[in-house]
C-alpha cells in the first residue's frame, strides 16, 4: 500500500470508461445524463432530476473536491458521476458515493468497470471502501453486492438520513 496522499480526483482510464475530475463546464452534460426521473426513483433525493435540485447536487459535487465525471469513451459523452469522500488515513478507509449512471448504461458492465477503477485506485491507500446506501435503494444495494460489497451496519449520511453501510475490503 502506497504511503503518498490519496488523490480524490484521479484520472482513471478503463476499457470503455474514462473517469476524470468533474469540472464546472460539465454541468450541462451531467444534467443531460441525470434528467431521467427513473434514475432517482429509489433514491432519497427522488427529485434530483429537477434542475434546481440537480444544481445543488452539482454544486456540492464541485465543492467536495472528490467528484469524478464518468465518460463513455466510445461517444465522449458524460454518462454519470461518482465521488470519493471522507478519506480517513487512520482507519485506512474511504467512501465511494453519490454515484449514478444514465439508464442506458444500467445492467451491463459499465458500473462494474467504474467501481473496479475506483476500487483499484482506493486500495493503493486504504484497506476498506464503504458505500452509504438508502435502505429503500434496492438497485444500488444490489449493484454494490455484485462488486463484493457486504452490509456491515447503519450510519447517518451527510444529510442526516439513515443509510445502510456496505464495505469492500482489499
Amino acid at each position: 500500500m502506497k504511503t503518498m496522499s490519496f488523490d480524490l480526483q484521479p484520472v482513471l482510464n478503463g476499457e470503455r470508461l474514462l473517469l476524470r475530475p468533474l469540472s464546472p463546464d460539465d454541468v450541462d452534460g451531467l444534467y443531460a445524463a441525470a434528467a431521467d426521473p427513473l434514475i432517482w426513483a429509489q433514491h432519497p433525493a427522488s427529485n434530483r432530476h429537477e434542475l434546481p435540485v440537480f444544481r445543488q447536487f452539482f454544486d456540492a459535487a464541485m465543492a467536495s473536491r472528490g467528484a469524478l465525471a464518468v465518460i463513455d469513451k466510445a461517444s465522449g459523452a458524460i454518462i454519470g458521476s461518482s465521488r470519493f469522500h471522507g478519506y480517513d488515513p487512520e482507519r485506512r478507509e474511504v467512501e465511494i458515493g453519490w454515484t449514478f449512471l444514465a439508464r442506458r448504461y444500467w445492467g451491463g458492465d459499465f458500473n462494474r468497470e467504474m467501481k473496479a477503477l475506483m476500487l483499484a485506485h482506493a486500495f493503493q491507500h486504504v484497506r476498506r471502501v464503504v458505500f452509504l446506501i438508502g435502505p429503500d435503494n434496492i438497485r444500488s444495494q444490489r449493484a454494490v453486492q455484485k462488486i463484493g460489497g457486504v452490509k456491515i451496519g447503519e450510519r447517518m449520511n451527510g444529510d442526516g438520513l439513515k443509510s445502510d453501510v456496505y464495505a469492500v475490503s482489499a
